[in-house]
């Protein structure tokens, strides 16, 4: 997966960076998640993946080439008052899953009864 900026806007009103890129995911076949793209985002413009909202991408027909908009925020606070929530929601980078607990085994009284 190569990622390629294809323009980059600073909105000072905002606080953020309107980037435009492309990425092209021929070794990967299909699409890059969100969360991966914008890790690839965060590394090139050097800040933390936490300040990339990913806005939409979308993957050219019969093509392995997809285009989108991110916006790069200052502050982690600044992102999550401008950004809609369903945005926010898609952009969430997956914490790790707690390790289920075994049930507890019945004891020999409670089959008894």
């Amino acid at each position: 997966m190569k990622v390629n900026i294809i323009s980059k806007k600073q909105n000072p009103l905002l606080k953020r960076k309107e980037v435009t890129f492309s990425v092209d995911h021929a070794q990967n076949g299909g699409t890059p998640s969100r969360v991966e793209v914008s890790k690839q985002l965060a590394s090139l413009l050097q800040t933390k993946p936490e300040l990339v909202y990913v806005k939409n991408m979308e993957t050219k027909t019969g093509q392995m080439l997809a285009v989108g908009e991110a916006n790069v925020y200052d502050s982690i606070e600044q992102g999550k008052l401008m950004e809609p929530k369903h945005v926010i929601a898609r952009n969430a980078l997956p914490e790790k899953p707690e390790e289920p607990q075994a049930p507890e085994e019945a004891t020999e009284e409670q089959e008894e009864e």
